[in-house]
């Protein structure tokens, strides 16, 4: 952008500036990508982009999207610099303390909804690894009479799902700090869901500058073979279920049988695999049918 007066720039002016350098960068959507940061940057819709389209830019909104375009030139994530990432119909306030909600983590809360159905009026369940609080938080919502507890080891991820809890009104959410079960000792659930890490570490080079260079590692590091602490939640959940109770697991497209075969060596039935909107591998989930635990 050259030093001309910010009264030359009009919005359509800065957004075909925007759109063309996005293109020149390789990003995948230039023209969304910068109708979403003007119409930010302008609190303003992307409707009013087209009718005021002539409308000169004020120098304090010329500067603030030019710094958003700057952050999205080094290939920071759109939904950390808008802040905000819609999921499951809710609009989650997000930073790079969590993970960029996914779309396709929303089969994970239908998966949770479908295998509950029966309970639908009460529910015991734990989100294990819950980030931004997107899956434990949708849940709670759709089943206002249950109640949920949401771990992560990560207390900067906590405080993000916390205020998302509490925007969002999701009321029946406990959110505890520890590293998956631990902060959850003796008790015992009708559901666990989880959306671990589960890329193998010496793929996370091969990301995406998006996500390889800007969200957390510690929601990304699966281990070697991206399975680590699938591992661990399938031997452990057992220990916090009731009979009858439901363990629902994101994975990755291609972990599908793997984790599968996982469960039912663990002594899961019922085990199936759901697919995601591209029709590839996203969730794993089970019964436990042994004899009734304590609690």
């Amino acid at each position: 952008m050259s030093a001309e007066a910010a009264g030359s720039w009009t919005i359509a002016t800065v957004l075909k500036w925007a759109i063309d350098d996005f293109r020149a960068k390789g990003l995948e959507s230039p023209r969304v990508e910068a109708e979403l940061l003007l119409s930010n940057a302008l609190g303003c819709s992307r409707i009013t982009l087209i009718t005021d389209s002539q409308r000169p830019l004020a120098p304090q909104d010329l500067a603030r999207f030019k710094a958003m375009v700057m952050r999205r030139r080094r290939r920071e994530p759109i939904a950390y610099i808008l802040g905000r990432r819609e999921f499951f119909g809710r609009t989650f306030r997000i930073d790079a303390r969590v993970l960029v909600p996914r779309p396709d983590t929303e089969i994970l809360v239908d998966v949770a909804l479908r295998e509950t159905r029966s309970r639908d009026l009460y529910v015991r369940a734990l989100d294990l690894c819950t980030g931004s609080g997107c899956v434990a938080i949708s849940l709670a919502r759709e089943r206002l009479t249950s109640s949920f507890v949401a771990t992560d080891i990560s207390p900067g991820a906590l405080a993000v799902a916390q205020e998302n809890a509490l925007r969002l009104g999701a009321y029946n959410v406990a959110f505890l700090q520890g590293s998956l079960f631990a902060p959850v000792q003796s008790t015992h659930f009708d559901l666990i869901t989880a959306n671990p890490p589960y890329i193998a570490s010496d793929e996370i080079v091969t990301l995406d500058a998006d996500v390889r260079d800007h969200e957390p590692h510690l929601a990304l590091d699966g281990g070697a073979d991206g399975l680590d602490l699938v591992r661990l939640i399938v031997r452990d959940a057992p220990d916090y279920l009731r009979r009858d109770g439901v363990l629902a697991m994101e994975i990755g497209a291609d972990q599908g049988p793997a984790t599968a075969t996982l469960f039912e060596a663990r002594g899961f039935a019922n085990v199936r695999i759901d697919k995601d909107y591209a029709r590839r591998d996203r969730v794993v989930s089970g019964r436990w049918r042994e004899a009734i635990t304590r609690g």
